[in-house]
């Protein structure tokens, strides 16, 4: 099964990417060309330091390019799924005990950061909003326990 993941995820992949490739790989290889030429590479730091980046470097593009080719990009925008929570769409959720308020968009694996509200489609809190709709009620196992909380609104950004 191919992987999902939004239109905008892809594009940001897809920039990671060129950067990987137009500018970090040139770098350290001029790098690694530049510590060659001091000598003796045994005990020459820049030399093994610039070889590990290197490596870094290639298998970061090896798996962005392996992702994104096994992706399905969804466009949310053309997504009309109503009230209706699925992939891609932008959920926000109140504690039912604190009346706090959160909003997470679910999305792909690969594009999941819990920092800038975006939750992977497999994880509890998205498999729990899966199929609800705006005002459901819903049960989430959180690791400080179990927390209810209560669709407010649903909505479907590009």
């Amino acid at each position: 099964m191919r992987a999902p993941i939004t239109a905008k995820g892809a594009l940001r992949l897809r920039a990671e990417l060129d950067e990987l490739k137009s500018v970090q790989r040139p770098a350290v290889i001029a790098a690694i060309a530049e510590a060659r030429a001091h000598g003796d590479l045994k005990e020459n730091a820049e030399y093994h330091a610039a070889r590990e980046q290197q490596g870094f470097i290639e298998g970061r593009i090896k798996q962005l390019e392996s992702e994104l080719s096994h992706a399905q990009v969804i466009d949310v925008a053309t997504l009309d799924a109503g009230s209706r929570v699925v992939f891609g769409a932008t959920v926000e959720v109140a504690d039912v005990d604190t009346d706090e308020s959160r909003t997470y968009q679910i999305v792909g694996d690969l594009e999941a950061d819990i920092k800038q509200g975006l939750i992977a489609i497999s994880s509890p809190v998205a498999r729990a909003l899966i199929g609800k709709h705006e005002g459901d009620s819903v049960t989430i196992e959180a690791p400080g326990g179990t927390r209810e909380y209560e669709i407010v609104t649903v909505r479907y950004l590009g």
